[in-house]
Order: structure tokens, then C-alpha cells, then sequence
């Protein structure tokens, strides 16, 4: 029998492990098949809420943030790039790279949800900034990735423009940190069971059959 399961992926735009968890997520879903139907919403968490536009430098900010060398910045960066490739995800990440705002993203991604594109709207996000190294807190690139992911343009610029979805998100963030989330990716099920961290699939397959299992 088929078991309805509702899944929340509390996660931000510019978090690498993010990346690692949802492919081994959408891996256990492809594996555990007809057992479990999803659904699936990708809920906004701020990893650097107080990031200004203009972003700033990856080594500077781990730096700052976790007192990283540039050394032990390059080994994790080279750890996060193997997973992601484990899940079939190109990182692109350089020293060079940098760290945006995305309070405008999840606006988008809130709308997203909304047109029922949420998910190709997150994977194109990814995209943008890991692989693209695109600047996700400029509206004209978060526009762009809108279209990529096959919704609207200008309904897409609209809504960054306007400022929508802002209460909406700031309420959805308070939420999943008033329930105890810090850190990200945080994947809840049925409102009742945490899986933390950037799981490989067979951890996600194991969790969602013994939950299934459960009733």
C-alpha cells in the first residue's frame, strides 16, 4: 500500500550540503517507489541573513564565520564537490567564488510553490550558484533561473520587484528555527520525524520504509 508522506527540506540556496542531501533524498524516493508518495516543500532557512548584496568572498567567509585556513577551506571545498558528484551535481566552487544574500531566492521559491514549480526552481538555484557561479541575489539572475525552471519571467521579476512573499518567508523561517532547526539540510517528516545533515540515499531509503512501515 502506498503511504502519503509529507516532506519538509528546510534548506538555503548557497548551502553545499544542501545539495548532497536532496540527491540522496530524490534517490531513496526513485528507490523506495510505489511505497511512498511525496510531498515534497522546500522551506526556507538563511544560513547569512545579514549577507549584503553585494555578497562576499567564500575564503573570506569561512574565515570569518569557522576560523578556516584557506587550506582547510580548499579540503572541504574538494570533500563537498566528491558527494555532490556522488549525487550527479557539478560544484564548480573556487576559491574565488563568493556568498550571497537569498532572502529574494526563497521569495521566489515561495512562489514557486505556489505555481507548483518549487522543485525545478531549487535545483536550478543550485545550478546557478554552484555551478554557474551566478550572483542569486541579483533580480535579473533570479528571473533568468525562473524561466530555466519553466515559470514565467516577467511574473517571476514582478514578484522580486514588488516585494512579496517577504511576511510569508520571515514566518516560515521563525517557524522551522522554533522548532529547533540550526542548521541545514533538516528533512522532516510527517511533521514528526528529523533527518539532519547531508545523508547518503540509503540512509533517506532506510528512514522512509521504517516510517512507511510505521503507518
Amino acid at each position: 500500500m502506498t503511504k502519503p508522506m509529507k516532506i519538509d527540506f528546510v534548506s538555503d540556496v548557497v548551502c553545499p550540503w544542501c545539495i548532497v542531501g536532496l540527491g540522496g533524498l530524490e534517490e531513496a524516493l526513485e528507490r523506495v517507489g510505489d511505497l511512498v508518495k511525496a510531498d515534497l516543500r522546500f522551506q526556507p532557512f538563511e544560513l547569512n541573513p545579514d549577507m549584503p548584496a553585494e555578497g562576499q568572498n567564500i575564503l573570506e567567509h569561512v574565515a570569518e564565520k569557522y576560523g578556516a585556513t584557506p587550506e582547510q577551506s580548499a579540503a572541504n571545498r574538494k570533500a563537498i564537490h566528491a558527494r555532490a558528484a556522488e549525487v550527479g551535481f557539478e560544484m564548480r566552487t573556487s576559491e574565488s567564488s563568493r556568498i550571497y544574500n537569498t532572502f529574494d531566492a526563497h521569495r521566489l521559491l515561495h512562489w514557486a510553490g505556489i505555481e507548483g514549480r518549487q522543485a525545478e526552481l531549487k535545483h536550478a538555484l543550485f545550478d546557478a550558484h554552484f555551478t554557474e557561479g551566478l550572483n542569486v541575489s541579483d533580480p535579473e539572475v533570479l528571473a533568468g533561473v525562473a524561466e530555466k525552471a519553466g515559470l514565467d519571467r516577467a511574473a517571476a521579476a514582478d514578484v522580486l520587484s514588488s516585494g512579496r512573499y517577504a511576511q510569508e518567508v520571515r514566518q516560515a523561517e521563525r517557524f522551522w528555527q522554533g522548532q529547533g532547526i540550526s542548521a541545514v539540510p533538516a528533512v522532516v517528516i510527517n511533521d514528526r520525524y528529523l533527518i539532519s545533515g547531508g545523508q547518503p540515499a540509503a540512509a533517506f531509503e532506510q528512514a522512509l520504509r521504517t516510517i512507511a512501515a510505521e503507518g
